[in-house]
């Protein structure tokens, strides 16, 4: 079968009914647009969740120990899968930073000598909260250990609203596309009732109900393909140009791994690939449907 023969029908087929080819392209159009929308502020979302999970740190405030007991207690820390960075600050050093923070009247309480050396450690910013709690619970059993704090709170927050976000805009996200799914069948299936004249035609001088299939699905993916352009335009020139003039805000987001060609090739195959499923569906369906003696 000629390729041209297949991409001229696919074509022609949007004139057809061309309401429902325009309300199927619409819709695809939103729905990818939400998807690439959501994608974009939810990867801004965990950067930030991750930023923030890497500038807190546990504190390990230790009894006076000698030399050895410490670099044990370290090379202990050091060891462990969930520890990504492990400092340790001398009492000396504790001064310094308490006088340095303090000013002239915190130096004559820093000679006093009652701050603790401690371990600063920094945890791998993918870990659960839950483990950074079964973690902290096993530091304060080690020998020498006097006290372990960390902001669990901050975190568990962080986390819990990230989950919210991912879990509700997955959500919508997944509905949306179920419904621009349903859409694309039905302009395919009122594009197939229109044709069923030429269908039983081509049946009736031999051909296969793939030979058939081929344009429908063709004009399916011609649909995603416009449909995914338009929303990669429009989110381009709503994020580069519109937003930031009117909500600063919008102007700080970062494209998905630093590129805007990642984010908007997903959203193009994506819409693509929905034109093609739900072309393939209503093809399959009612062609084989289409009898010969109707």
């Amino acid at each position: 079968m000629s390729l041209g023969y297949i991409i001229k029908e696919g074509m022609a087929g949007l004139n057809r009914a061309r309401l429902a080819a325009f309300t199927s392209i619409f819709s695809l159009f939103i729905a990818v647009l939400l998807l690439g929308v959501l994608a974009r502020v939810s990867y801004n979302a965990y950067e930030v969740g991750q930023s923030l999970k890497k500038s807190i740190d546990v504190e390990i405030f230790l009894i006076d120990l000698d030399d050895r007991t410490t670099r044990e207690l370290s090379n202990k820390l050091d060891r462990n899968d969930l520890i990504q960075k492990v400092n340790y600050i001398s009492k000396d050093s504790a001064a310094a930073i308490f006088k340095d923070e303090f000013g002239a009247g915190g130096g004559s309480l820093a000679k006093l000598d009652f701050l603790p050396a401690s371990f600063k450690i920094e945890i791998k910013p993918e870990t659960e909260i839950s483990k950074v709690d079964s973690l902290v619970q096993q530091i304060q059993t080690y020998r020498g250990v006097e006290e372990v704090k960390f902001n669990q709170q901050l975190l568990q927050m962080i986390e819990d609203r990230f989950r919210t976000v991912a879990t509700v805009g997955g959500g919508i996200g997944v509905l949306i596309l179920i419904a621009a799914l349903i859409l694309v069948f039905n302009t395919i299936r009122l594009t197939i009732y229109a044709k069923r004249g030429l269908i039983k035609a081509m049946k009736l001088v031999g051909a296969t109900n793939t030979f058939i299939r081929r344009p429908f699905v063709v004009e399916g993916v011609v649909q995603g393909i416009i449909a995914g352009l338009l929303s990669i335009g429009v989110m381009y020139l709503s994020f580069q140009y519109l937003l930031p003039k009117y909500v600063p805000q919008f102007g700080i987001l970062e494209w998905p791994f630093g590129r805007w060609y990642y984010l908007c090739g997903a959203m193009l195959l994506l819409a693509m690939f929905m034109g093609f499923l739900g072309s393939q569906w209503a093809a399959r369906r009612f062609i084989k449907k289409t009898s010969i003696s109707e």
